[in-house]
Order: structure tokens, then sequence, then C-alpha cells
């Protein structure tokens, strides 16, 4: 719930439109509500400008779907659950029809900001080493282009072959963020942020043969970058790149 459904129901309630009986249990469910397995926080939109976002790995699709059933309920912006599984989705669909899925991203989402007009004068750029890459990229993508940023992505333009990525120099000059996603030794981080003035956001992904060790080197060889200005998330965290590309993009 954000402030303004907060000020359209205190409108509702003092229009008559609305009991005082009703009015008290919004409010009261506002910042949180206990479904036993889950404490739904409906106060985060408020807080962070997004609703809480489900993280649908280990949980049951009756659980998702409950989750998002009281997401809708509450009214404000987009419904995510991510590492959503199809099986999970297609329980979903069947009583949230609107709902769909993102096979690469593997997320369900709800867009209810469809018709949302996203500033294409402060993109986000995502670039990826290889198209192993693609569904960690698919995430971060998707997570923020539901937060209401204009997204552009290039996939398999890593250090194997560089003259790959100097093909998009002028998206890499025209971006506002820059998210690179990179398995293997995860070189692709630091070239780009050699080559722009504008925040990068690292995304190892556990992409590589034995001793990458699912993720780890790429991690590592991000955090001891050398290009300033390089930040480093989890491994095969394409969430939270979308996230905090998503804040840095609509700081103005």
């Amino acid at each position: 719930m954000t402030e303004k459904d907060i000020a359209a129901l205190l409108q509702k309630y003092k229009a008559g439109n609305l009991s005082e009986k009703e009015a008290v249990k919004a409010i009261r469910d506002v910042p949180y509500e206990d479904m036993k397995y889950a404490e739904v926080d409906h106060a985060r939109e408020m807080r962070q400008g997004f609703p809480e976002v489900i993280y649908g790995a280990g949980k049951t699709k009756e659980q998702v779907l409950g989750i998002m059933q009281s997401l809708k309920a509450h009214g404000g912006g987009n419904i995510m659950a991510t590492r959503a599984s199809r099986e999970q989705y297609d329980f979903v669909h069947a009583e949230l029809p609107e709902a769909q899925y993102d096979e690469a991203a593997r997320i369900i989402y709800i867009d209810r900001d469809i018709r949302m007009e996203r500033d294409e004068s402060h993109e986000i750029l995502v670039l990826t080493a290889g198209t192993s890459d693609i569904p960690v990229a698919r995430e971060a993508e998707l997570t923020a282009y539901l937060w209401g940023n204009s997204v552009r992505s290039f996939y398999d333009c890593g250090v194997a072959g560089i003259h790959r990525l100097f093909a998009h120099i002028g998206d890499i000059d025209r971006a506002n963020v820059i998210i690179v996603v990179a398995g293997m030794e995860g070189a692709l981080a630091s070239v780009v942020g050699g080559l722009t003035d504008k925040p990068v956001i690292a995304v190892p992904t556990s992409i590589g043969y034995g001793a990458s060790l699912h993720g780890l080197s790429a991690l590592l060889s991000m955090l001891n970058s050398c290009a300033a200005g390089v930040s480093v998330v989890n491994i095969d965290n394409g969430f939270g790149a979308g996230v905090l590309a998503s804040k840095i993009n609509h700081l103005r």
C-alpha cells in the first residue's frame, strides 16, 4: 500500500463510502498481514517504493499464490515472485489469470503499471559476457523494468571477443546505469568499468568450469577490480542488481 492508497482510503471514509470498521481494518493491516506461513509486509512500498517481492524457491505453490493474492488485495505497484518454477506459475495463473511468467528469468509477475511511461533518457543497460549468462541477466532486466525503468540489453559480448563489446560503445555512453553479468573469470566488469563514467553493477554468475568454483572466481575477480566505480552483488543475484540499478536510476 502506498501513501496515495491511504489518502484515497481516508477520502472514502470522509465521504461516507467506507465504514469506520472497514477503515480501521484497512489501516490496521498496513504494517503487515500474518498469514501464519508468511508475514506479508504491506508497508514496504511506502518505505522503498515497491511492494514486497516473493522469493519463490522453497515455497509451495499454495504459499506463492496466497502471498500474491494478499499483495494484490492491498493495491500498489507491480507484483513479483522470483526464482519461481513453471509448476508454481501454472497454479498461480489458474487463480490470477493476469499473472505472467518469464521462463528465462524464472519470475512470475503481475504488471499493473503496464502503461507506465518510462524515462528513455535515463536508461539501464545490461551486458552479458556469454549466452549462458542470459538467465541471470533476464532476472536483472525484468526486475529493473517492473520497477519502472527503461532497459536495453546486449548478450554475448565478453572479453573472449572484445570487438563485440566495442560495437556497443555508443550504448554504453548513453546508459545511466550499467549492469554487467559474467561468469568464468568475470573480466567484463573491469573492462566496462574502465570505459564509462557511469555506475557499473557487476553480477558474477555460476557459469564456468571446475576452478570457477560455481561463481566464486568471478565474484573475487569483480571485487578485486582495478576499475573505479564498480560495485558487486552476490553470485547469480540478477534481482539484487536490478533493484540497485533502479534506485540509482531514479535519483535526480
